[in-house]
């Protein structure tokens, strides 16, 4: 039986998620390197190419493609088995503007739940500026919130998706 080394897993689902040795290196809070060697001992340990490398570019190989599912799997059950061992119970004031709140986010959030159950989210509902109120207040740990193009960028914001604008009218 092969047993798989978490680390260089996490690394192989870290490059192929960001294209780059370089930036799974830096979320990793190690070199280069250290993930181009993590990633050669598990695909000699599997025996089959999981990458195709080039100067300039990183993307999966057909394996790669077909191992990409199975490693977040075997990641998230990892993290599900030290959180159940955790009886800490986290709390995440999160703050969710109506503007963005889906009709899928009951889903969401149970699964959120099934993957961290020690999280326990507090989730509050608003208009984006009250949100971005009380974040400014320290009384959320986080908002995503509508912020338009019109108004300044902030140091303390990432953009998670933009959304064209666009005018409907008939003819009459």
């Amino acid at each position: 039986m092969k047993v798989l080394d978490l680390d260089a897993v996490r690394a192989f689902v870290l490059v192929a998620d960001l294209r780059s040795f370089t930036r799974a290196a830096d979320a990793l809070d190690t070199t280069q390197s250290a993930v181009s060697l993590k990633l050669k001992r598990l695909e000699a340990h599997l025996g089959k190419p999981l990458l195709e490398r080039t100067p300039r570019l990183v993307r999966l190989s057909a394996d790669g493609n077909a191992f990409l599912g199975a490693a977040r799997e075997l990641l998230n059950a990892h993290e599900r088995a030290l959180g159940a061992l955790s009886v800490e119970r986290r709390r995440l004031a999160l703050g969710l503007s109506e503007h963005v709140a889906g009709p899928d986010l009951p889903q969401l959030l149970g699964r959120l739940n099934a993957h961290d159950p020690g999280l326990v989210i507090e989730l509050h509902m608003g208009t984006s500026a009250a949100l971005l109120t009380q974040f400014d207040e320290r009384r959320l740990d986080a908002a995503i919130i509508r912020y338009g193009a019109d108004e300044p960028p902030r140091d303390d914001a990432q953009t998670l998706f933009s959304e064209p604008l666009g005018w409907l009218a008939s003819p009459a």
